[in-house]
């Protein structure tokens, strides 16, 4: 490259710094060592490619991927012998008949040829400096400020720095290396990979591999894929072999690095991995690279920027982050939370961009070719958590890719519905990949659960109502009608009460007691809270547009013949249709509080007994967990109205997630927090720091039960602390909320609609100007805040229930108009 081009990638990285703060900000993961193992190395991602980022000194190493690069291809995995079984799976179930039942959804239902296919990597960079294995004044950061690592340490008194940026605009993973004097760069490059691949070298600066997946279960692999990493240096020479690279006195470098597949959508793979990856790459260097990272970080930054919180600092914030996480539960660090929460949005919007694949179970990132449990989309929570953060933190464009996902499911699980139970519409179970399996897997305990897109469509929903987009809404009503549909024709009636329930099902990943072996059930509390939520919205969603008249009062007198919810013997939520919890049942799933959250059917307000029962429930359960599941636990307590209780869970989520083994080599792990900040099921799953963002923001906000909460669950320990960008339904947005000593010092409400603002807080408010701020009665004329009456749930005899004591609130009313914003304050205390 000219030096001309050098420059202007040289003063591109330094304008991205000034802009930023780069050496400022607290919004940073930082070390003093280089990472280890790989839940050490840290993260960049654009949505389509990632990397992990070791920062090894002597022997750096960029693990790839790229997020269509999975095993298999396109293929089917439904069970033909389902139909046939069904009537007599039933009859076996209402019985009472458990094992019966179970061994014959094993043999009948699960799928034959395929228990979903592997996301798998797309190999490593790997750049090895001789003369580097001796360094001091070691450093290594990821900015969440900029979505930029960078690596700093010296070598025989010459400073070396590497960054590594992943670029949206440029498709493009970008690392470049400088040193504080010229002709100091110097190292090996090759890539690698864990399958059988081709390595090669071209115009003696370019590396590539190219390869196919593996093979999956019975489906063979077919899906070709290829990474090539351009060299450009400043100075120097540059020299190749038939698979290395050599840099050799040069002033600086810079990798670009393409990755491309040859997939098209999920039943074409009609592309040329080769020439799609060429593209990518000659397309972003068409730019000068010092742009290519000033458009990355203005890219970036439009997103994480929307969202800002603080609830102070101290001086733990000198320490590095992995010192932080092991001192966290025990000692006072308000902004290691704060940073977490921005972590969790930060791999959001790394992960998951309009245009590609949704978050797996690892959002992004992935290191084998056999991950664990495949890093699929596990649907029975786990996907779904990954897009809680998604509107409440103000980056509703991320959850795009998962509504596509929604309508090619729609598609594929139409033929399930049809060849496995005779039914309408769609079905998926408990699992999916990118070829959007719809069949169960994984045996009967864990797979038969057809409630797949019932909980998925709910986010249909969610991003309308926090919207508005009525286009949007026409464009989705079709997957909730058809995923209606398939209920329709597939709920039967149990014998005792006459109810419409699913049937065969189960309660996610857990058994009763009293058969422990044996999952299968009919008529789950969860189910019914899902089908529930489902009828309702799609009901209003017909409304809204005005269609379907007939087939919404269909929907609804189905509706009344669901189970209502049951309060059991010992004063909990009842899990099952029968009376069979376990007070000593410490499972990690907690499905029947979905009606809690992210469901709302279950209010203080408005149902105390239930909500007395589900919390009982949640105590039951206990707190420490995997890691997914104590996410999952904040957000209950907060919408138990329990900031303190949420913020124990806090404290269980960030600890370490590894320790060392007292009787040998390497660690025991538990649910927790990876040195990189990455949750800890164990393994890792990304699923809790998404779910983690998402339980601070209900902290702070929520917006599900007929009003604006404001601060509904803070705990004692934020004092004093602020936030804005945070969204609510019905189109409105927090521009700023701040407290001081617990209490509300100050509301900002900007509304994107007409339409009734009505806010719940602790403490009597004015509004500045001339606003019309009064006490709220009735119940709230803001379509967007109707709430669906649930049945009265039926209480056993011998439940003893405790009465909901909560704290004083004020509930107002305000109109609000499109574009305005709403300054809200504390009254003056006589």
């Amino acid at each position: 490259m000219k030096k001309s081009a050098i420059s202007i990638i040289a003063a591109g990285f330094a304008v991205a710094q000034t802009l930023t703060g780069q050496n400022e900000t607290l919004m940073k993961l930082w070390y003093d060592r280089p990472a280890a193992q790989w839940v050490e190395a840290l993260p960049v991602g654009n949505g389509r490619l990632g990397a992990m980022v070791f920062g090894i000194p002597s022997e750096e190493r960029i693990q790839l991927n790229e997020n269509t690069i999975w095993a298999g291809q396109p293929h089917r995995n439904d069970n033909p012998d389902a139909k046939a079984a069904l009537p007599v799976v039933r009859k076996l179930i209402f019985e009472g008949k458990y094992q019966e039942a179970h061994e014959l959804v094993g043999r009948s239902f699960i799928s034959r040829n395929s228990q979903g296919m592997c996301y798998q990597t797309a190999g490593n960079l790997k750049l090895t400096f001789p003369g580097h294995e001796n360094y001091t004044g070691y450093y290594r950061e990821l900015n969440l400020e900029t979505a930029v690592t960078t690596a700093r340490y010296e070598v025989d008194g010459v400073t070396y720095t590497r960054e590594v940026f992943a670029s949206f605009p440029d498709q493009v993973i970008v690392l470049r290396l400088t040193a504080s004097e010229p002709a100091c760069i110097g190292f090996t490059a090759s890539l690698n990979h864990p399958s059988n691949v081709n390595s090669s070298t071209d115009g003696g600066n370019i590396l590539k591999i190219s390869g196919v997946t593996t093979d999956c279960d019975s489906i063979k692999g077919a899906l070709a894929f290829q990474v090539q990493v351009k060299i450009v240096t400043e100075g120097g020479s540059v020299s190749a072999n038939d698979s290395s690279i050599v840099v050799d006195r040069a002033d600086e470098a810079t990798c670009f690095i393409s990755i491309a597949s040859d997939f098209v959508n999920y039943h074409d793979i009609s592309a040329d991995a080769g020439e799609q990856a060429d593209q990518y790459l000659q397309n972003a260097l068409q730019k000068q690279a010092g742009q290519i990272m000033k458009d990355h970080i203005a890219d970036y930054q439009g997103y994480f920027k929307r969202v800002s919180l603080d609830l102070g600092v101290t001086d733990a914030v000198k320490n590095p982050t992995d010192i932080r996480i092991a001192e966290f539960a025990e000692g006072n660090d308000p902004q290691l939370a704060v940073l977490y929460f921005q972590f969790g949005r930060y791999l959001l919007i790394s992960s998951s961009r309009p245009g590609g694949q949704p978050a797996t179970l690892q959002g992004l990132w992935n290191d084998r070719l056999r991950p664990p449990w495949d890093s699929k989309y596990t649907i029975n929570i786990n996907t779904e958590m990954n897009y809680w953060p998604s509107e409440t933190t103000n980056l509703s464009e991320m959850n795009e890719p998962l509504v596509q996902m929604l309508r090619e499911l729609s598609e594929t699980g139409r033929q399930t519905a049809r060849d496995m139970y005779g039914a309408d519409g769609w079905v998926v179970h408990h699992n999916t990949d990118i070829w959007r399996m719809s069949g169960p897997i994984d045996g009967a305990f864990w797979g038969q659960w057809p409630m797949g897109g019932a909980w998925l469509c709910q986010h249909l929903w969610e991003k309308y109502a926090f919207s508005g987009d009525t286009d949007y809404l026409e464009t989705v009503y079709p997957v909730l009608k058809s995923a209606v549909e398939f209920y329709l024709s597939f709920l039967v009636e149990e014998p005792e009460h006459g109810w419409l329930v699913v049937c065969p099902s189960v309660s996610p990943e857990n058994a009763p007691s009293c058969h422990r072996r044996y999952s299968i059930a009919a008529g789950t509390t969860m189910d019914n809270q899902l089908l529930f939520d489902l009828f309702t919205r799609t009901i209003r969603a017909a409304e809204i547009l005005k269609k379907d008249s007939a087939f919404a009062a269909r929907v609804g007198d189905t509706l009344k013949k669901l189970p209502p919810m049951q309060i059991g013997k010992h004063g909990q939520l009842q899990e099952w249709m029968q009376d069979w919890d376990d007070p000593e049942d410490h499972h990690r799933h907690v499905s029947h509080l979905y009606g809690v959250f992210p469901g709302s059917q279950i209010s203080p307000y408005r149902t105390p007994e239930l909500f007395d029962a589900a919390r009982t429930s949640l105590i039951f359960r206990g707190d420490p967990s995997t890691g997914w599941s104590m996410n999952w636990k904040i957000n209950l307590w907060a919408h138990f109205l329990d900031g303190n209780h949420a913020y124990k869970l806090i404290q269980e989520q960030i600890k370490p997630a590894q320790f060392p083994n007292p009787e040998g080599d390497g660690f025991i792990e538990q649910g927790g927090t990876y040195a990189n900040l990455f949750d800890a099921h164990p393994p890792f799953q990304i699923d809790g720091n998404f779910g983690f963002s998402s339980g601070i923001a209900e902290m702070l906000v929520q917006s599900d039960d007929g009003c604006i909460d404001i601060l509904p669950a803070l705990p004692d320990v934020w004092k004093t602390g602020s936030v804005s960008g945070l969204r609510a339904r019905g189109g409105f947005e927090i521009q700023k909320l701040s407290w001081e000593n617990g209490r509300l010092t100050g509301l900002a409400v900007k509304s994107n609609l007409d339409g009734n603002c009505r806010i719940r807080v602790h403490c009597p408010v004015r509004a500045e100007g001339d606003v019309s701020l009064k006490p709220a009665k009735k119940k709230n004329p803001n379509p967007f805040y109707r709430i669906p009456e649930i049945r009265k749930p039926m209480i056993s005899k011998e439940a003893g229930l405790n009465a909901v004591e909560m704290q004083p609130v004020f509930v107002y009313d305000l109109p609000a108009k499109a574009g305005k914003t709403y300054t809200i304050l504390p009254k003056e205390t006589p």
